[in-house]
């Protein structure tokens, strides 16, 4: 799909290299800025940088200098504020210049976060869960449609719905995605479990043993299957509670399945250490 660009979009904001040098000089051109004088995007959404891109980013830098200028706003009277281009100024610095190309425009705080968060989707450089809080971000405080959102950064409305979804999961599962341990499939596969604790097993499952996505799906459904089979059973018994008390006693999953005469107490674990730590639990070790 072809991208469409934000409203003003950024090539509204910076000048281009064809008209850089009709510009420069002039209130609002580009400029040389204090690279020390240049505050960080307080709405920036990428948490996490590639040291090794911005080295190589730096490298060129010293070579053949900094081709496009960073946006910035003023702040107070003779600081300035980040609206676009983090990766260009952290090389700068990381390069040894003291001074960088920049555009000041007046930009409110709604446009520098739709600016700073819609570069960055557009960039694609986002991991899934940056993504995801990008999007969450327009929408809530930016006041975006799912159907604007999906013109703005062109991406079909179902990703953008899709990819929301993801913040639904727990922190450690969010923080599995973003460290890429688990895969975006993999997490929209853990969606199917409804309770937040299945969820995260299930997570640390799928990834000590190294799941295919299609293997995660699977695996969710055969659970399904098996906790839908299982609550049945126990709203007949009445064992329900035990197994609460049980899972909050040993801090793990546990089921209790009743049989035509007797029945089974499962315990789930999901590394070795786990295990062992279970086993002390139970005076075994």
């Amino acid at each position: 799909m072809h991208r469409k660009a934000l409203g003003r979009g950024l090539e509204a904001l910076i000048p281009s290299s064809a008209t850089t040098a009709t510009v420069e000089g002039r209130s609002g051109g580009v400029r040389e800025l204090p690279v020390s004088e240049i505050g960080a995007n307080p709405f920036q959404p990428r948490k996490h940088f590639d040291n090794e891109a911005i080295s190589e980013l730096a490298a060129s830098i010293r070579s053949t200098g900094v081709l496009q200028p960073v946006l910035v706003r003023r702040i107070g009277a003779d600081g300035y504020q980040l609206v676009a281009g983090e990766r260009r100024l952290r090389a700068a610095g990381l390069a040894g210049l003291e001074r960088i190309p920049a555009v000041v425009r007046e930009v409110t705080d709604r446009e520098m976060m739709e600016l700073a968060l819609i570069e960055n989707i557009q960039r694609e450089n986002l991991n899934p869960i940056e993504e995801a809080r990008a999007f969450h971000a327009l929408v809530e405080n930016v006041g975006l449609t799912h159907d604007q959102l999906s013109e703005r950064v062109g991406k079909q409305r179902s990703s953008i719905t899709n990819a929301l979804r993801l913040l639904g999961l727990p922190v450690e599962v969010q923080d599995m995605v973003s460290r890429g341990t688990l895969s975006a499939g993999h997490a929209r596969a853990l969606l199917g479990l409804e309770a937040a604790g299945d969820q995260l097993a299930a997570a640390r499952y799928v990834s000590n043993k190294g799941f295919s996505v299609r293997r995660t799906e699977a695996f969710v459904k055969r659970r399904l299957r098996r906790r839908h089979s299982r609550t049945r059973l126990q709203s007949i018994s009445g064992l329900e509670e035990w197994s609460i008390r049980l899972q909050r006693r040993f801090g793990t999953r546990v089921s209790i399945v009743p049989g035509r005469k007797g029945g089974k107490v499962e315990f789930e674990y999901y590394s070795q250490e786990d295990l062992e730590r279970l086993f002390e639990a139970w005076g075994v070790l």
